[in-house]
């Protein structure tokens, strides 16, 4: 019988060998949280993105906030009004008023925003939220605790989010890998 269990001290000094390597590789803070198979949160993600949020109102001109989502490089406005998430305002609400209007924008932001739009909380496993946006579509979801509004959500942040801890588990599983013992021990 071939036994492939590294003895106790072995164990501890491979686990911490791959982990030094974590300091250098720039993967965020909250993949490396996940080594031991917890499952990612909204809530980790929102504290690495950060903490601007872009709002307007309904009575805002669709002119304007077309206007700050050129200029801000966003996809997306959370529409506000009297300190309540009312709507959303996503590229594909101003595509859609577009075409409704032959090429021309007219109208307020409250003529044209998502009323419906998916919400989530900060405790939502990310990947509930992969399922969830893409049964709804969705590509910007408002994340909600309880009237509260944290943030908004992205497809991008979601799969950017997946893509490190797959990337951050891969490194993990070759670096386990280069360093299998070359001898098994025979009983």
């Amino acid at each position: 019988m071939v036994d492939y269990r590294l003895p106790a001290q072995a164990a501890s000094t491979r686990i911490a060998r791959p982990l030094a390597f974590l300091n250098g590789l720039g993967y965020s803070p909250f993949i490396k949280r996940h080594l031991w198979g917890r499952p990612m949160k909204v809530s980790e993600i929102l504290k690495v993105k950060g903490n601007i949020l872009f709002t307007v109102t309904p009575e805002t001109a669709l002119i304007d906030a077309i206007d700050t989502m050129s200029e801000k490089d966003i996809g997306s406005l959370v529409v506000m009004q009297g300190g309540s998430l009312v709507g959303l305002l996503s590229f594909r609400e101003v595509m859609t008023a577009v075409h409704r209007h032959r090429g021309t924008v007219a109208g307020t932001v409250g003529d044209h925003m998502d009323r419906d739009m998916l919400t989530i909380s900060p405790d939502t496993e990310i990947n509930e939220v992969r399922r969830v946006m893409l049964e709804r579509h969705a590509r910007y979801v408002p994340v909600l605790d309880g009237k509260v509004l944290l943030g908004v959500m992205s497809f991008y942040d979601v799969a950017k989010a997946v893509f490190e801890e797959q990337s951050f588990e891969n490194k993990m599983l070759k670096a386990y890998i280069r360093d299998w013992p070359s001898e098994a021990t025979e009983e």
